[in-house]
């Protein structure tokens, strides 16, 4: 377990026992149960998270509702720039929805591994951008699709997601309330 990010960082570049040490020393990796929150709203996030096992769910909370806008899987990261960026208060919760092991990208200890192995900002550089790009596309295909449209969607790139989160949270990530996903589900069990 604790090689995952080396073995991530090799399908980039080949590394040395050194760098290999670094990234060991700079990320832990650490398990953390069901319901734990990485990150609360009015912290300062200090740490980015890169998800191994489990699912990290992003929330806010408006007029005494919770507003999921987003869920962190295997091999995804979850990130508040706006609050790292900026050292700002965090508008947003990042908490877990099942037991799940979680590599912590602490932007201090980063920033020295740059330093000391230049050639991971450039790799990391490229992957964030990458990222920032999906991230963008994802928001306008949201934005401009409706609400059976973007469960049909969430069924076609994440179909993992249907079984492993309350359905109040995936109709709040849609943009419904339950009863709508529910109406939604039900018309296409019998379309199909």
């Amino acid at each position: 377990m604790e090689n995952t990010l080396v073995e991530m960082m090799s399908n980039f570049i080949d590394l040395n026992n050194e760098e290999k040490q670094g990234i060991l020393e700079a990320f832990p990796i650490k398990t953390f149960k069901k319901g734990t929150d990485l990150l609360k709203e009015g912290q300062v996030a200090k740490d980015a998270f890169l998800v191994i096992k489990g699912c990290v769910r992003k929330y806010s909370i408006e007029g005494g509702e919770e507003k999921t806008t987003g869920f962190f899987t295997e091999f995804q990261s979850a990130i508040n720039f706006d609050s790292m960026a900026n050292n700002s208060p965090s508008k947003y919760y990042f908490t877990l929805t099942e037991d799940g092991i979680v590599a912590i990208l602490n932007s201090e200890k980063e920033t020295a591994l740059y330093k000391k192995f230049p050639r991971f900002g450039e790799v990391c550089r490229v992957e964030m951008e990458k990222m920032l790009g999906a991230s963008q596309e994802d928001l306008s295909a949201f934005t401009n699709s409706t609400p059976k449209e973007r469960y049909l969607n969430l069924l076609k790139e994440r179909p993992n997601l249907i079984n492993r989160v309350p359905q109040y949270q995936l109709a709040s990530y849609l943009g419904v309330k339950p009863e709508t996903l529910s109406r939604i589900r039900k018309r296409i069990s019998i379309n199909d």
